[in-house]
């Protein structure tokens, strides 16, 4: 007798994992299919979130990216429209030249900056640059009776 209640419990649980009864509405049936797509469901929540947290991410760099090359811009024309007229000590063809003499003026206290003239190969050493003209031509005159009478003044486009 026990070895037939043990034969009978074998066959049962071979048979019931197979059977569809217990398939469709055992712990294997409704149940398995929900939780599977709620597990489903929230994987795709989570996945367009993280999509969407990239997505932010990359607008966030592009807008910091574009507002640097805009920076960048103002500051180039600000530049630009600072130095337009500039007091001239030297022009060289030679670089080291001009380094040389750059240097030389800015250790004595002046603001000195090497421009290289367009369609050329003149590299200009400018002692001072100024935004206005009048105060350019007064300053290139003063400059010239004290400290280089040879200087000159290039208006940059």
């Amino acid at each position: 007798m026990r070895h037939l209640s043990a034969v009978l419990l074998i066959l049962l649980l071979a048979v019931a994992p197979s059977c569809n009864f217990f398939k469709n509405r055992g712990l294997f049936g409704k149940k398995a299919n929900t939780l599977a797509a709620l597990l489903a469901q929230q994987d795709s929540i989570r996945v367009a979130d993280s999509i969407r947290k990239v997505q932010e991410q990359l607008k966030a760099i592009e807008n910091a990216k574009s507002d640097s090359i805009r920076l960048a811009e103002e500051a180039r024309q600000a530049a630009a429209k600072s130095d337009r007229y500039n007091i001239i000590v030297g022009s060289f063809i030679t670089p080291e030249y001009a380094k040389g003499l750059a240097e030389s003026y800015r250790q004595q206290g002046y603001d000195t900056k090497i421009l290289k003239m367009e369609g050329s190969n003149f590299e200009l050493v400018s002692a001072e640059s100024h935004e206005s003209l009048r105060k350019a031509i007064l300053r290139l005159r003063a400059f010239q009776d004290t400290v280089e009478f040879d200087a000159w003044m290039f208006i940059r486009k």
